[in-house]
């Protein structure tokens, strides 16, 4: 009897670590971010006030884990979603809006590589690796250039590291709900190095784009020296279809971030002449040529705990462009914020 217990007792015991090993998660995860800010025109604000405002900067809560379902092969799961807790969007029905969904997948990962099924960034979102110092917030490089997409129904690869340093990756969208696209909907990249700088001090990568009515092609370089991180990001984009909105142009920036005993100071600069991102399209009516942009942030961020980041910025817009002869200038925006950002 006493032999009999023992024995089932070592196999519950050995079922449940086998169960362990096969299975990571799931796991709870979330971020808050809540910053106040200062604008004058709110052309670049979260909800596009202008003044002082409160913001919420993609805090967010999700699940997320893997099991292995055969030799060589596990299952991906991710679920999140984004947590409107200062901006009251509505619905068409006028309720609040205080979810929105954000990557959520499921996926197959094999020695042949990595295939994901649902909603996420495309890959060519994904290329700009750590390169965006201010990403997430009023700074973010959508306000500079376009096609930083999340998008839905859609198939995404991702090679195994080749030689260990280059990976080849693929969004490819399904038709059905694009049907208003006469393209075919995917985006291709190609990165070389680590963009966290643990296995490589530095980070190159390259991408085309077919999404959303633009054609785009964007280089990303980054590189750690010693307490320095220097990087930029060049991108081209034009409209798919030649009508009156039709747009085509550059767009860069450089930046430079510097570890100071712990405090993170960052700079940026960039220029625009394509007209795509958010401060262009918020500030102006109609869409004009000879597009020109111009933006400057500096900033820093400090890590209070291994959770809990706070952190300030003041970023400058300004810009022109020419409807029909006549040279218009857009309002600049001058934007100052401070938050703070938690983890768990």
């Amino acid at each position: 009897m006493k032999k009999t217990l023992i024995s089932a007792s070592v196999a519950s015991v050995l079922t449940l670590v086998s169960f362990a090993t096969l299975a990571e998660g799931p796991s709870f995860y979330g971020r808050l971010d809540l910053s106040v800010s200062n604008s004058d025109e709110g052309a670049t604000t979260q909800n596009g006030k202008d003044g002082t405002v409160l913001e919420s900067n993609f805090s967010n809560l999700g699940v997320k884990g893997s099991e292995k379902i055969s030799n060589g092969i596990e299952l991906l799961y991710q679920m999140e979603f984004q947590v409107e807790n200062t901006t009251q969007t509505k619905d068409k029905s006028g309720d609040d809006v205080v979810f929105k969904a954000r990557n959520t997948f499921l996926g197959l990962k094999s020695d042949a590589g990595t295939v994901l099924v649902g909603r996420n960034d495309t890959v060519f979102k994904q290329t700009e690796g750590g390169v965006d110092l201010f990403g997430n917030t009023n700074a973010d490089m959508d306000r500079l250039v376009d096609d930083q997409d999340r998008v839905a129904d859609g198939v995404w690869y991702y090679s195994p590291m080749l030689g260990g340093l280059v990976t080849l990756n693929a969004t490819y969208l399904m038709d059905d709900n694009y049907e208003g696209s006469d393209e075919d909907q995917y985006a291709l990249s190609a990165t070389i190095g680590d963009k966290k700088f643990k296995a490589h001090n530095y980070y190159l990568a390259a991408g085309y784009n077919t999404i959303n009515g633009t054609d785009s092609y964007r280089g990303v370089a980054q590189a750690k020296f010693g307490d320095f991180k220097v990087g930029g990001l060049f991108q081209n984009t034009e409209s798919q279809v030649n009508d009156e909105d039709y747009r085509e142009g550059n767009s860069f920036f450089v930046n430079v971030a510097y570890d100071l005993n712990g405090v993170n100071l960052k700079a940026e600069y960039g220029q625009d002449e394509a007209g795509f991102g958010k401060y262009f399209t918020n500030s102006v009516a109609e869409y004009g040529t000879d597009i020109n942009v111009t933006q400057i942030t500096v900033g820093a961020d400090y890590r209070v705990s291994k959770s809990t980041l706070v952190y300030g910025h003041y970023a400058m817009y300004e810009g022109d462009h020419k409807v029909g002869l006549a040279k218009v200038d857009l309002e600049d925006d001058n934007i100052f914020t401070v938050g703070a950002r938690y983890d768990f």
